[in-house]
C-alpha cells in the first residue's frame, strides 16, 4: 500500500462537496478515503499517446490503437505485439494522398492517430483506422498484428483527414451467410465533399479483395451514405458532427453526436453557435439510408441543464433498476454522460451528470416522430441539412417498430428533445467516461474524471437514488478517456488517460476490515465471509451456501453477548456464557481469546458458548492513574479456518482503586464501601460491621450544603457544619478535626462530632496575608482516625474576610455586602466590625443603622473639562462618598452653574456620577462642578478644583465637500469626509437626511477637532423609484449632541446621484479571458454626473481574493486582472455597495497580452518623465520671481488635471482595442509584390516602367549592330578589371552625381542578377576600397557606409534586396504588414483630417490633431458592388469623415483581401445612400451644399449630410453630374492625394513645429479648403482660439496611447528582424557572410573598437536596407500608404536607428517627442542588436563554396526577371557621356592593356554609335 495522496479533511470536504453536487448520495457512514492503491499499469512511447482500446471478448486480450503504434497486450498489461502505423510524410491537404499521386504541398513528417479500432470477430482481424493520408485503414491479424490489407487506392478508402482521435466511430454488423458491414460515422473536417460524414461499408472476408470498405450500394442518384451539403458550412463555418458513440440495438445501428446550431438565446435576436447532442438511428438493412433519424438529447437536473455529451455505454437494466423504470431486466439502457450548458468550446465548466436513457423510449419517440410526419405534420428539421422549412409529405401507411422509411420525408430530425434519467451529478471534476453492466441483478456503472479517478456507482442504490460508493485515483494525470473496457471475466476494468493504462478490479472488498464496514459499503459485489472473517464476493468465499455462513445484509452479521460481561480482577476462572446470533454451525469447535492475556478452548452448547475467565497470572494489572477497570476484546475463533470470526467487551474492574465513599458506590460495578475501615471492595463481606456496608450513595458519611460561611479575620470564632452518617470511630480510632488551606499552608483545627448529622470546628481565628483581598475562600476538610475524610459533594469553603481591605472611603465601606457586618468607624476613619469601633453611636455608621449617610463628599476628576454651549455633553464626575442610591445624587448636580441631568446608567454607587448638560447661557463661560448628596448641608456637598468651559460650538467650515454639489449613492453608505472646528467636542457625531418625510440617520467619526467622516444616510427609495434621476433631500443636516445650528444646513446642494449599475457578464455569467487581458464592467451611472469636476470615487474590485487596478469611466470599470488562472468571483464595491457580475475564467493561455501590459508601464513611465520634465521646466524659471511662480503653479495643476483625464480616456481605449486589432489582422492574407516588382521598386525607386522591364528599342536597320556592340559590351561588364575600373573612373567624375550613382549601381546589379557570384566579388572589392579610402581620407571610421555616396554603397543596398526576399517573405514580411495594418486601422479609429493629414491617433507629433474633435463611430451597411445579392457588408465609418475617406474604407472593407492594385479606386467610384422608400442619393467632396465661410470651404462629412448610423450605401461607378461638370477642374480628384499635394511646407525643416502645412488658397477664387482643422497659421485664425482653449501640449499623451496600442506590432517587427532563429527559415547566409567580411576588415586595418565594428554592421544591413523597407513596406507588400501612415512609418524607422546605434541615448527637454515616446524602450531593442550581432559572430564561418553554391542557386532562380540587353544599353549611355574618361586608365594601366581592354571598349563604341 502506498501513502494515501490525500488526508482525512480534503477526503471529508470532498465527500461533502460531492454530497452537496449530488442529491442522490445517500447519508450514510462514509466510505474509507479514495486510496491510492498500486494498480497494473502500461506507460508507451513517451512522446506518443494512447487513443482507443478494445478487449477480445474471447481471449481477453488488449488491443490498444496509439499514436504511431498499435499494441497487443496480455491481460496483465505485458506487450505481446507492436505494429508501427507511422509517422510518415503527409500533408493534410494531399487529397487524394500522395500514396495515390503525386502532391505539390510542402510534405512534413506526420504522425499517424489512431482514430477507430474495432474487432472483426468473423474473420479474426482487427480494423485499426488512422489520420495518415486522408484516413485510410490497415487490416491486421488478431494473432501478430500481421497487416493483411490497407485499402488505399480508391475515394472511399479515405473516411476522414480529421485528426482527432475521438470523432470517428465503427459499428460492425454480421451475417452468418454474407459478407459483415462496416457503419462508418466521422468528423469531416470541413471537407464535406471529399467524405460522408455516415456511410455503410462492405467487410469483405478477403482482406485485400478490391471491394473493401466500398459503399454498400452507390448508383447515380442513391448511395448508402450522408454528406453534408457545403452549403451548411456557409451559415457555420466550423460546422462538422463529432461522434462519440455507436452501437447496434435489433434492427437498427445508433450513434451519439456532438453537432453545431445557430441559436438565438431567450430575448436576443442575434444568434450565438451552440452545440446539441443528439442520436442518429439507422436501420441495419437501410442500403439508400432513408431511415436517417436524429433525435435531441440531454437531461437536466433541479433547473440546471446538462447538453453536451462527453461518453456513452449501452447496457442492460438489470432486475432492481428495471423494476424502478418499470421496464424489462433484459431492455437496452444508454449510459451517458453529459456536461453542463451548450457551449463546448469553454472547457471550464465541469458540472457533469451521469444520465440513463431507456432506449425503447426514444424509439417510441422516433415512431411517433415518423408517424406525424407521414401525416404531413411539421418539417423535416435537420440544423445540418438547412432545410428546417422543407414540409413533410403525407402518405397512407402503417408505421411500426421496425419503418425503415422510404424515399420521401427522409432524413429526419426530431425537433422535441428526449430527456434522459439524471441519476448522479459533480460540480467538481468533470466526468469524462462511463461504461456499465448489471452485477446480480443491480445496475452498476463506472465513471472516469477528468483529474484521472474511478467513480463506482451503483445506478439502483438503496431508496430508488443513485450511490456513489467509491472513488479511486487510476491514472495521473487525467483525464480519463472514453473508450473503458472490461476483463473477459468482467473481474477487471482496463482504463487509459493519453499517457497510461491501468487495470484497475471492479470491486476492492478486501480493503473492508469488518463486517458492518462491508456491508455498510454499498458495493454488492461485497459481503462478509463470516468463518474467514473477510469482505468478499460470495463466489469466493468457502461453502458460502451454507447457513449464516455468508453475510450479504447488515442484519445478518454476527452478533455476540457475555454474562457476565465484567469480573473484578480479584477474581479468577469464572464461567463466561457466550450467546451468539447468526453464526454458522461449529462443529469444527471454537476457541476463546482474552486479547493477549489467554486462550482458552470454548464449550459450545447450542447457541452458547461456555468459556472461563483468566487464571490469576493473567488477569491485568489496574493502576490508579489509568482509572478503575481495563477492557479486552474477548474473541470468537474458529478452529476451522484459525481465524477470529466475533468479538465483544469483556471489562476488568478494580474497586480498591478508590478511596471515597461516593466515587466507589457511584462506580458502574459492583463495589461497596466499608465505612469503618475506609476502603472500596467487590466483596462486601470483608466489612468489619454490617452497618459499616454502604451501597447507595446516601448512606455516605458526607457534609451538607451550607449557605456562605463567613468568619472575620483574627476573631475568634467556632464553625458549625451540617452533615450526615458520620461514622462513631471505634475504640484505637482518632477524633474529628477541621483542616483548612489558607494561601498554601495547612491548618488543623480539632472537632466535636455531636451526632451522626452535626460537627464543630472548635473556636479558633484565623487570618491571611496582604491588604489586596478583601474575602478569600478556603478550602475546607473534615476528616476523623487522621486521614479517613469526609466526602465533601458540595464542596463547602470558609469566607475569610477583612473589613478595612480595599474599602478607604465610607462610601466604599457601606456599600460592601451588609453579611460581613461592617461599617465606618468614623473616630478611627476606616472601615471595621462594630466592637473594633471605640462605642459612640454617632461616630459608627453602618448601613442598617440610623447614621448611614457619609458626610463630606469630594470630587477627584471631571472629564470633559470643555464643551458646546448648546449641551448634550454627558459629564463624568468621579470622587468619594458619591451617595449609594441613584436617588441621593438625582436632584442637584450642577457643572459650570448649568443644570446636569444624571443618567441612572452612568453612575456608579459612591464613586461615579455621569450627566448630561443643559444649555447655558451667552453669559456663562466657565466653572466649578458642584453636587449635594441626598441634601444640601455643608457637610454632604463637594465642589470640583478642575473649571468646566464652554467653546463654542461646532462649526462646519462650508467648504471641500459640504460647498459643492456633494454626491452620494441614492443606497448611501458613500463616506463624507466633513471640516470644521471644535468637532472633538461632539460625543455622538450623526448625519441625518429627510427625504419623502422620513428620516435617515448613519454614524460619524470624528478624526480631530477639525475634520470627522460620515457614511451618508441611504434614502429609502422603493422598488419603482430606482430612477436614473439625481435626488435632493428635503432637509440635510448633523446631529452634534445639542448643537441646533446644524440640524438643517439649507445651504448646502447635497445631491444623491442614482446608483451605480453593473451588467452581468452575459446570460452564463462566466466571462473567459486570456491572463493579463483586463476585466472590462460594463454598467451605467459609475461616475455621478457633478457640474464642475471630476469626482473622484473609491472604487474597489476583487478578483477572487486580490484587489485589481482600476480605471474607471462613466460606462466601464477596467480591471487590469491580477495573476491568476482558474474560475474567481469578481466584486467590485463602492460607497459600502458591493455588487458581482459574475465569474471569470481566466484560461491558462499563451500570454497574449503581456506586451500590452509593459507597454502600459513604459507609457506610464514616460507620462511621468514628461511630466517631471515639465516641471523641472518650471521650476528653473520660478527663480526668477514668485509671481511668474504662482502663475505657472495654477497652469500646472489645469495642465496635470487634464493630462491625467486625457490620459485615463486613452488607456481605457487602447486597453479595449489592441484586443480588436490582433483578432482583425489573424484572418486576412498578406498581399507579397512577387519578386520582379519588389526589386523594381527598390532599385529604381518611383520609376514605374523602367527600360530594363521592356525590350530594347532600336530601329531595325540598327538592331543587329546594338546587339552585337551590347553582347561585346556585356563581355566586358563581366570583366572584373573592366568594371572596377569603369566604376572607379564615373566616381571621380566631378558632374557623375549621386543620382547616377544610384543609379549606376542598380543598373549593375540587374545586369549581373545571374551571375551573382561574380556581383559579390566585384562588391567586395568596393567596398574594401572604399574602406581604404575611408580611413586614409582621416575620416571617423563610424561614418563608413553611413550614406550612399558611392556605388558600392548602393551596389550593398542591391545585392541585400536580392538575397533577402525569401527572408521577407517567409519571416519578416508578416511581422512588418501587421505592423503597418495595426498603424493604419489604429490612425482610421480617429478622425484624420482629409487635407493636413493630420489625425487624432498619431505616432508623430507633425502628424497630430491638438484639438477635440466630436465624432461618433457608425457602422454603415455596404451594397457588396460584385455582387448586389450577397449580404450587405457592414462597415466602420466615422461621423467626420470625408465622403473620399468614406469609399476608402468601404473599399478597404469590401476587397479586405484583394491587393491593393487589384481593387477599384475611390475616384473611380461614387457613393450612393439608399434612403427608404427608394431614394438614392449621390454624396460628393464638393458639391452645392458645401459650406463656405469667410473664404474657407468645408469638405463635406457625413454629418454634414446627416446620415444616420446603420445606413445602406452603394459604391457605383462615377456619374458626371452637372456640379461636377462645372466645377471639374477643381473637384474630380477630391482624394486625400489631392490636397496631400497642395500642402508646401516653410520655415527650416529642423524646427518641428514649424512644418505645418500650408494650404494654397484656390487661385481663381481665393477659397481655402479645409476639413477638421484650419491651417492655424492664416491671418484670421489666431493662435488662441484654435478650436480649444486647451494647452496643445496635452494632445501629446495621444502619442502615448497610439505608441502603447501599436507596441506589440513594433516588438514583433524588431525582434524577428533581430534574432538569428526563426521558425522554419535559418538566418539568410547574405548576412552572416557580409558581416564576416566587415569584420575580416577591420581586423586587416587593426581597428578593435566594438563601436566602430557593431557602427558598420549597422549601416550595412539594418539602416541600409531594413530602415527602407520599414519607412517604404510599399516596396514589399501590394498597398497603398497615405501621409498619416508615412509619418508613423519614420517614428519607428527612427527608432529602429536609433536602436542600432552606439552612441549614448540623452534625453532633454527639447529632444523631438519621438526620441522621447520610444526612450525606455530604446535600450533593450540596442540589447537585442548587439546579442543579435554577437550571435551572428558566434555562428561557424561560411566557406566561399557554400556561399558560391548559394548564390548560384538565387541566380538560377531569378534568371530573366530584367531584360539584360536594355541595361547594358543604359549602362552603355554612360560610357558615350565620359568615354574619353573612361579609355584613358584602360590605356595606361598594365593589366587593361594585356587584356586589350581599351581596344575592345572602342570596337562597343563604334559599332553603337548613330553614325557608324
Amino acid at each position: 500500500m502506498r501513502a494515501m495522496p490525500w488526508n482525512w479533511t480534503c477526503l471529508l470536504s470532498h465527500l461533502l462537496m460531492v454530497g452537496m453536487g449530488s442529491s442522490t448520495l445517500l447519508p450514510r457512514q462514509l466510505p474509507p478515503p479514495s486510496q491510492k492503491r498500486s494498480f497494473v499499469t502500461f506507460r508507451g512511447e513517451p512522446a506518443e499517446g494512447f487513443n482507443h482500446l478494445v478487449v477480445d471478448r474471447r481471449t481477453g486480450h488488449i488491443y490498444l490503437g496509439a499514436v504511431n503504434r498499435i499494441y497487443k497486450l496480455s491481460s496483465d498489461l505485458k506487450v505481446l505485439v507492436t505494429h508501427q502505423t507511422g509517422p510518415d510524410e503527409d500533408n493534410p491537404n494531399c487529397y487524394p494522398p500522395r500514396i495515390v499521386q503525386t502532391c505539390n504541398e510542402p510534405l512534413t513528417t506526420t504522425n499517424n492517430v489512431n482514430k477507430m479500432l474495432l474487432i472483426d470477430y468473423k474473420e479474426n482481424r482487427l480494423i485499426a483506422c488512422g489520420s495518415l493520408y486522408q484516413g485510410i485503414c490497415k487490416l491486421l491479424r488478431l494473432e501478430d498484428l500481421f497487416k493483411l490489407g490497407e485499402p488505399f487506392h480508391k475515394k472511399e478508402h479515405y473516411l476522414s483527414g480529421v485528426n482527432e482521435s475521438g470523432s470517428v466511430f465503427g459499428v460492425i454488423v454480421s451475417y452468418s451467410n454474407l459478407d459483415d458491414k462496416l457503419f462508418i460515422a466521422t468528423a469531416v473536417d470541413g471537407k464535406p465533399e471529399y467524405f460522408p460524414t455516415i456511410s455503410s461499408r462492405k467487410l469483405t472476408k478477403n482482406s485485400e479483395a478490391d471491394g473493401m470498405f466500398a459503399y454498400v450500394f452507390h448508383d447515380e442518384f442513391v448511395a448508402s451514405m450522408i454528406k453534408i451539403p457545403s452549403d451548411t458550412f456557409t451559415v457555420i463555418p466550423d460546422f462538422d458532427i463529432y461522434y462519440v458513440y455507436g452501437f447496434s440495438s435489433g434492427n437498427f445501428v445508433y450513434f451519439l453526436t456532438l453537432q453545431p446550431e445557430m441559436v438565438s438565446p431567450p430575448g436576443s435576436t442575434t444568434k450565438e453557435q451552440v452545440y446539441t447532442s443528439k442520436l442518429v438511428r439507422l436501420c441495419k438493412e437501410d442500403t439508400a439510408f432513408n431511415s436517417y433519424v436524429e433525435v435531441p438529447i440531454g437531461c437536466e437536473r433541479s433547473g440546471v441543464e446538462y447538453r453536451l455529451l462527453q461518453a456513452a455505454y449501452l447496457s442492460k437494466a438489470g432486475a432492481v433498476l428495471a423494476q424502478t423504470l418499470g421496464v424489462h431486466p433484459e431492455d437496452d439502457l444508454l449510459f451517458t454522460v453529459f456536461s453542463k450548458g451548450q457551449k463546448r468550446k469553454m472547457k471550464s465548466l465541469d458540472e457533469s451528470a451521469l444520465c440513463i436513457f431507456i432506449l425503447k423510449q426514444i424509439n417510441d419517440r422516433i415512431k411517433e416522430r415518423l408517424q406525424s410526419c407521414y401525416r404531413g405534420e411539421g418539417t423535416l428539421d435537420l440544423a445540418w441539412l438547412k432545410v428546417k422549412d422543407i414540409p413533410c409529405s403525407s402518405a397512407l401507411l402503417t408505421i411500426d417498430d421496425n419503418f425503415c422509411g422510404l424515399d420521401m420525408n427522409a432524413p429526419l430530425g426530431v425537433s422535441e428533445m428526449v430527456r434522459g434519467i439524471p441519476v448522479f451529478t459533480e460540480d467538481r471534476d468533470r466526468m469524462t467516461s462511463v461504461i456499465a453492466y448489471v452485477y446480480k441483478n443491480h445496475s452498476l456503472a463506472f465513471v472516469g474524471t477528468k483529474s484521472g479517478k474511478l467513480k463506482k456507482i451503483r445506478v439502483d442504490g438503496p431508496r430508488g437514488n443513485a450511490l456513489q460508493y467509491e472513488t479511486v485515483q487510476v491514472v495521473d494525470p487525467g483525464p480519463v478517456l472514453r473508450d473503458m473496457a472490461f476483463s473477459k471475466d468482467h473481474e477487471q476494468l482496463y482504463i487509459m488517460s493519453e499517457r497510461q493504462l491501468t487495470r484497475v478490479p471492479v470491486e476492492s472488498c478486501g480493503q473492508y476490515r469488518s463486517c458492518s464496514e462491508c456491508l455498510g459499503s454499498g458495493d454488492p459485489h461485497c459481503g462478509w465471509c463470516v468463518l474467514h472473517n473477510t469482505c468478499t464476493r460470495k463466489e469466493r468465499c468457502e461453502r458460502s451456501r451454507e447457513p449464516h455462513r455468508f453475510a450479504s445484509e447488515m442484519k445478518q452479521c454476527v452478533r455476540l453477548t457475555v454474562h457476565p460481561s465484567n469480573i473484578s480482577v480479584s477474581q479468577y476462572n469464572v464461567l463466561l456464557v457466550l450467546e451468539t446470533y447468526n453464526v454458522p454451525e461449529l462443529s469444527a469447535g471454537v476457541n476463546c481469546t482474552f486479547e493477549d492475556l489467554s486462550e482458552m478452548d470454548g464449550l459450545v452448547v447450542g447457541n452458547q458458548i461456555q468459556c472461563y475467565s483468566p487464571a490469576a497470572k493473567e488477569v491485568p494489572r489496574i493502576i490508579t492513574e489509568n482509572g478503575d477497570h481495563h477492557v479486552v476484546q474477548l474473541q470468537l475463533k474458529s478452529k476451522e479456518t484459525g481465524m477470529t470470526f466475533a468479538s465483544t467487551s469483556f471489562v476488568f474492574y478494580n474497586c480498591s482503586v478508590h478511596n471515597s465513599c461516593l466515587s466507589c458506590v457511584e462506580s458502574p460495578f459492583r463495589c461497596h464501601w466499608c465505612k469503618y475501615r475506609h476502603v472500596c471492595t467487590h466483596d462486601p463481606k470483608t466489612c468489619s460491621f454490617q452497618e459499616g456496608r454502604v451501597k447507595l450513595p446516601e448512606d455516605c458519611p458526607q457534609l451538607l450544603r451550607v449557605d456562605k460561611i463567613l468568619v472575620p479575620v483574627e476573631v475568634i470564632k467556632p464553625i458549625t457544619l451540617k452533615a450526615k452518617n458520620l461514622p462513631q470511630p471505634q475504640s484505637g480510632q482518632r477524633g474529628y478535626e477541621c483542616v483548612l488551606n489558607i494561601q498554601g499552608s495547612e491548618q488543623r483545627v480539632p472537632a466535636l462530632r455531636f451526632n451522626s448529622s452535626s460537627v464543630q470546628c472548635q473556636n479558633t481565628s484565623y487570618s491571611y496575608e496582604g491588604m489586596e483581598i478583601n474575602n478569600l475562600p478556603v478550602e475546607l476538610m473534615v476528616v476523623w482516625n487522621g486521614h479517613f475524610n469526609i466526602d465533601n459533594p458540595a464542596q463547602n469553603r470558609v469566607h475569610l474576610y477583612k473589613c478595612g481591605a480595599m474599602r478607604e472611603s465610607c462610601g466604599l465601606c457601606l456599600k460592601a455586602d451588609p453579611d460581613f457586618e461592617c461599617g465606618w468607624c468614623q473616630v478611627q476613619g476606616q472601615c471595621t466590625l462594630r466592637q473594633h469601633c471605640p462605642i459612640h453611636e454617632s461616630q459608627w455608621l453602618e448601613l442598617a443603622g440610623p447614621n448611614s449617610k457619609c458626610t463630606n463628599p469630594r470630587i477627584t476628576e471631571i472629564i470633559p473639562v470643555t464643551g458646546p454651549r448648546e449641551g448634550g455633553t454627558k459629564v463624568t464626575i468621579r470622587g468619594e462618598n458619591l451617595g449609594l442610591e441613584f436617588r441621593d445624587i438625582a436632584s442637584y448636580v450642577k457643572v459650570a452653574g448649568v443644570e446636569c441631568s444624571p443618567l441612572v446608567d452612568g453612575y456608579i454607587p459612591a464613586e461615579q456620577i455621569v450627566c448630561e448638560m443643559g444649555e447655558a447661557k451667552p453669559s456663562q463661560h466657565a466653572g466649578f462642578v458642584e453636587i449635594c448628596v441626598a441634601v444640601c448641608r455643608p457637610e454632604f456637598m463637594a465642589r470640583s478644583s478642575q473649571l468646566y468651559y464652554f467653546m463654542p460650538g461646532p462649526s462646519l467650515a462650508l467648504h471641500g465637500c459640504l460647498a459643492s454639489a456633494c454626491p452620494s449613492w441614492g443606497s448611501g453608505n458613500t463616506p463624507i469626509t466633513v471640516w470644521g472646528t471644535h468637532l472633538n467636542l461632539i460625543q455622538n457625531p450623526q448625519i441625518r437626511a429627510k427625504h419623502g418625510g422620513k428620516e435617515h440617520i448613519n454614524l460619524c467619526e470624528v478624526l480631530n477637532a477639525t475634520e470627522m467622516t460620515c457614511q451618508a444616510p441611504a434614502l429609502a427609495l422603493g422598488p419603482d423609484h430606482q430612477s436614473d434621476l439625481t435626488e435632493r433631500p428635503e432637509e440635510f443636516g448633523f446631529i452634534l449632541d445639542n448643537v441646533q445650528s446644524l440640524l438643517i444646513l439649507n445651504k448646502t446642494n447635497f445631491t444623491y446621484y442614482p446608483n451605480p449599475v453593473f451588467e452581468a457578464f452575459g446570460p452564463s455569467g462566466i466571462l473567459e479571458l486570456k491572463p493579463g487581458t483586463p476585466i472590462i464592467l460594463k454598467g451605467k451611472n459609475l461616475i455621478p454626473p457633478v457640474a464642475g469636476g471630476n469626482v473622484k470615487l473609491n472604487y474597489t474590485v476583487l478578483v477572487g481574493e486580490k484587489p485589481c487596478a482600476v480605471t474607471v469611466s462613466d460606462v466601464q470599470l477596467l480591471c487590469e486582472s491580477p495573476n491568476l488562472i482558474g474560475r474567481h468571483k469578481v466584486m467590485a464595491r463602492v460607497g459600502g455597495m458591493e455588487y458581482s457580475p459574475g465569474m471569470v475564467y481566466i484560461a491558462p493561455d499563451s500570454p497574449l497580452s503581456l506586451p500590452a501590459i509593459v507597454s502600459i508601464a513604459v507609457a506610464g513611465g514616460l507620462l511621468i518623465i514628461f511630466i517631471v520634465a515639465v516641471l523641472i521646466a518650471y521650476k528653473r524659471k520660478s527663480r526668477e520671481s514668485d509671481l511668474t511662480l504662482k502663475r505657472l503653479q495654477m497652469q500646472m495643476d489645469n495642465l496635470e488635471s487634464r493630462v491625467a483625464l486625457e490620459c485615463k480616456e486613452a488607456f481605457a481605449e487602447l486597453q479595449t482595442d489592441i484586443h480588436e486589432l490582433t483578432s482583425d489582422l489573424d484572418g486576412a492574407g498578406i498581399p507579397f509584390l512577387d519578386y520582379r516588382t519588389y526589386t523594381m521598386r527598390v532599385l529604381f525607386p518611383g520609376i514605374e516602367d523602367h527600360p530594363v522591364l521592356r525590350d530594347l528599342e532600336v530601329p531595325g536597320y540598327r538592331q543587329e549592330r546594338v546587339e552585337k556592340g551590347l553582347k561585346l559590351f556585356a563581355q566586358l561588364i563581366n570583366n572584373k578589371v573592366f568594371l572596377l575600373s569603369f566604376i572607379r573612373t564615373l566616381e571621380s567624375q566631378r558632374s557623375f552625381s549621386m543620382r547616377d550613382r544610384g543609379n549606376v549601381a542598380s543598373l549593375i546589379m540587374t545586369v549581373l542578377q545571374s551571375k551573382l557570384e561574380y556581383a559579390t566579388d566585384v562588391l567586395k572589392q568596393l567596398l574594401a576600397d572604399l574602406i581604404d579610402k575611408n580611413l586614409e581620407s582621416k575620416n571617423h571610421p563610424k561614418l563608413l557606409l553611413r550614406r550612399t555616396e558611392s556605388v558600392a554603397e548602393k551596389m550593398l543596398t542591391n545585392w541585400f534586396t536580392f538575397l533577402l526576399y525569401k527572408f521577407l517573405k517567409e519571416c519578416a514580411g508578416e511581422p512588418l504588414f501587421s505592423l503597418f495594418c495595426a498603424i493604419k486601422q489604429q490612425m482610421e479609429k480617429g478622425p484624420i483630417d482629409a487635407i493636413t493629414g493630420e489625425a487624432r491617433y498619431s505616432l508623430s507629433e507633425d502628424k497630430l490633431i491638438r484639438q477635440q474633435i466630436d465624432y461618433k463611430t457608425l457602422v454603415l451597411s455596404c451594397v457588396n458592388p460584385d455582387n448586389a445579392n450577397s449580404p450587405e457588408v457592414p462597415v466602420k465609418i466615422l461621423n467626420c469623415d470625408t465622403i473620399t475617406q468614406v469609399k476608402e474604407k468601404i473599399l478597404d472593407a469590401i476587397f479586405k483581401n484583394v491587393p491593393c492594385s487589384h481593387r477599384p479606386k475611390a475616384a473611380d467610384m461614387d457613393l450612393e445612400w439608399r434612403q427608404g422608400s427608394g431614394v438614392r442619393m449621390i454624396l460628393q467632396d464638393e458639391d452645392i451644399t458645401t459650406k463656405i465661410e469667410n473664404d474657407w470651404k468645408r469638405l463635406n462629412t457625413l454629418a454634414h449630410y446627416q446620415v444616420p448610423d446603420g445606413s445602406v450605401v452603394a459604391l457605383v461607378s462615377k456619374q458626371v453630374t452637372a456640379y461636377n461638370a462645372v466645377n471639374n477642374s477643381t473637384v474630380s480628384r477630391t482624394s486625400a492625394s489631392k490636397y496631400e499635394n497642395m500642402i508646401r511646407y516653410t520655415g527650416s525643416p529642423d524646427s518641428l513645429r514649424s512644418r505645418t502645412p500650408m494650404i494654397t488658397p484656390d487661385l481663381e477664387s481665393g477659397v481655402k479648403m479645409w476639413h477638421l482643422v484650419k491651417n492655424h497659421e492664416h491671418g484670421d485664425q489666431k493662435e488662441g482660439d484654435r478650436g480649444s482653449k486647451m494647452v496643445s501640449e496635452i494632445y501629446l499623451t495621444r502619442l502615448l496611447a497610439t505608441k502603447g496600442t501599436l507596441q506589440k506590432f513594433v516588438d514583433d517587427l524588431f525582434e524577428t528582424i533581430f534574432s538569428t532563429a526563426h521558425r522554419g527559415s535559418a538566418l539568410p547566409l547574405a548576412i552572416k557572410y557580409m558581416f564576416d567580411f566587415l569584420d575580416e576588415q577591420a581586423d586587416k586595418h587593426g581597428i578593435h573598437d566594438p563601436h566602430v565594428r557593431h557602427t558598420w554592421k549597422s549601416n550595412c544591413l539594418p539602416l541600409r536596407f531594413w530602415v527602407n523597407m520599414i519607412k517604404n513596406p510599399q516596396f514589399v507588400f501590394d498597398i497603398h500608404k497615405n501621409s498619416i501612415t508615412d509619418a508613423c512609418l519614420s517614428v519607428v524607422a527612427q527608432t529602429f536607428m536609433d536602436s542600432c546605434s552606439t552612441s549614448e541615448h540623452r534625453l532633454g527637454k527639447d529632444s523631438p517627442s519621438n526620441k522621447l515616446l520610444y526612450a525606455k524602450d530604446i535600450p533593450s531593442y540596442k540589447n537585442w542588436v548587439e546579442r543579435y550581432y554577437s550571435d551572428i559572430g558566434k555562428m561557424p564561418a561560411i566557406s566561399d563554396q557554400d556561399m558560391n553554391a548559394y548564390l548560384a542557386e538565387q541566380s538560377r532562380m531569378h534568371m530573366n526577371e530584367f531584360n539584360t540587353m536594355s541595361a547594358l544599353s543604359e549602362i552603355f549611355s554612360y560610357v558615350s557621356k565620359y568615354s574619353e574618361e573612361i579609355l584613358g586608365p584602360l590605356d595606361h594601366d598594365d593589366q587593361c592593356g594585356k587584356q586589350k581592354l581599351a581596344y575592345k571598349l572602342e570596337q562597343v563604341i563604334t559599332l553603337m554609335s548613330l553614325d557608324s
